[in-house]
């Protein structure tokens, strides 16, 4: 071994970025990967498709990790989306950009990204070893010597953590580097699961809806029952985190429009899913509930004056046939029982307070939540190691000397739309260089 060899921990998206500018800066450098390949969860973002970054510009790209976001200014003014996509084209991917900024692979083939990055570290010398589990950093009087693995111990003068979160543990993602970390005196910040779907306590009522797709409906959470909302109290923009303007007024959590599904155990889809660590946030502190808003083109004024028209245009049509001027074919018998107004009742017979409990149930349908899918379904973990105890400048942990963090071990996490890999990225270059400067300068 070189005096200056660094053992980097996880070839993911920011294990195989820090290998490869640590050793494009001079050091020697090992890639410890647990699983049969590098990049496994690389190869099933995005789709399969991987959302390498977003093209927001920083202001806006930073309040997508909420509170945590300002840790990454140090490690985006370093390397933020130009430094990775001009990395990417020297290694043969050309890259797009589609709707909300998200960009990805000319060819949407997420394997391109893994070989890009596997040519820049094997160009600048990187060791890799997979299937091989780190199970100790092995310190001595405060400072890194080397790794343990469950065959034999490799020395070392620095480490890098980058194993990921606990989601996808089938990637290999599976919270190794909580424990290592935690070994070492680092607090980990409580994990939660994050862009996850939703499980309702309306359990038969989720499974009569499975499977409908919800276009450009506003999903509102609130903290507390379902039958306390309020609804004078619902908003008519987008609100909560990651999202600029004033943050909502309790009891209500956040806000969205757009798509959203329905699931045999509750509710998911695009809406759902960046909801979803709020809502986990919120479950901890008591009740949470949820109501869709499948009309919220139109005031409840509007809709009223809407329902009243197609009841007098379609007098002598069944309720039931009415309903499917209004929703998708799938919601009409669910909403037949929910709003007890008989199917076969004509729409000039409809009274008043049945159109009113209509009218309440397309603007305001509530579940109770009951929980999140589990760690392992969420597609980013949020929680993690407690970024107090990590320098924002090289990644370097204030506790252990020749110790650094990238990636997902981190208590960072954003909504979808590729801002996690680009910080996994960021912060593995930062990780890699800083790593890569202590050793040189103790050799």
């Amino acid at each position: 071994m070189k005096s200056n060899r660094i053992i980097v921990i996880g070839a993911g998206a920011g294990g195989m970025l820090a290998a490869g500018r640590a050793a494009e800066a001079g050091a020697d450098v090992l890639l410890l990967e647990k699983s049969a390949a590098p990049g496994n969860k690389i190869l099933i973002s995005g789709k399969t498709r991987c959302n390498v970054s977003n093209s927001k510009e920083l202001e806006e790209f930073i309040p997508m990790f909420g509170a945590n976001g300002r840790f990454l200014y140090n490690a985006f003014s370093r390397f933020f989306r130009e430094d990775l996509l001009a990395l990417l084209r020297r290694y043969g991917v050309e890259t797009k950009t589609e709707r909300g900024g998200r960009i990805f692979p000319q060819s949407d083939n997420a394997a391109d990204v893994v070989n890009a990055l596997m040519k820049y570290i094997t160009k600048n010398g990187v060791q890799i070893q997979t299937g091989v589990k780190a199970t100790e950093i092995i310190t001595v009087d405060g400072q890194i010597t080397g790794v343990k693995t469950e065959m034999q111990v490799y020395p070392a003068k620095a480490v890098i953590i980058a194993a990921g979160g606990a989601s996808y543990p089938a990637t290999g993602s599976s919270g190794d580097g909580y424990r290592l970390a935690a070994a070492l005196n680092h607090t980990i910040i409580p994990l939660r699961p994050a862009l996850v779907p939703l499980v309702v306590e309306e359990i038969e009522l989720a499974k009569s809806m499975q499977g409908v797709t919800l276009k450009n409906v506003r999903l509102t959470a609130y903290q507390c029952a379902s039958q306390e909302i309020d609804v004078s109290t619902a908003p008519l923009k987008d609100c909560g985190r990651g999202i600029p303007g004033k943050s909502p007024k309790p009891p209500l959590i956040e806000s969205r429009m757009g798509d959203m599904m329905m699931t045999h155990f509750g509710i998911g889809g695009p809406i759902t899913l960046l909801m979803s660590l709020s809502v986990a946030e919120a479950l901890e502190k008591g009740p949470v509930s949820v109501a869709i808003d499948l009309k919220p083109a139109l005031s409840f004024k509007e809709l009223g004056e809407r329902l009243q028209r197609d009841f007098d245009t379609y007098s002598k049509r069944s309720f039931r046939n009415i309903l499917k001027e209004l929703l998708p074919q799938k919601l009409i018998e669910p909403f037949v029982k929910m709003s007890h107004i008989e199917p076969h009742k004509f729409g000039n017979q409809i009274n008043a307070a049945e159109k009113e409990g209509l009218l309440m149930l397309l603007k305001s349908l509530r579940f109770n939540i009951k929980s999140t899918l589990p760690l392992s379904s969420a597609m980013v973990t949020a929680g993690g190691v407690s970024l107090k105890e990590i320098d924002p400048r090289t990644m370097g942990s204030k506790l252990i000397k020749g110790l650094y963090f990238c990636g997902e071990v981190m208590d960072i996490d954003a909504e979808t739309g590729g801002y996690n890999l680009q910080a996994a990225f960021s912060t593995g270059y930062v990780a890699g260089e800083s790593a890569a400067s202590f050793v040189n300068e103790i050799v």
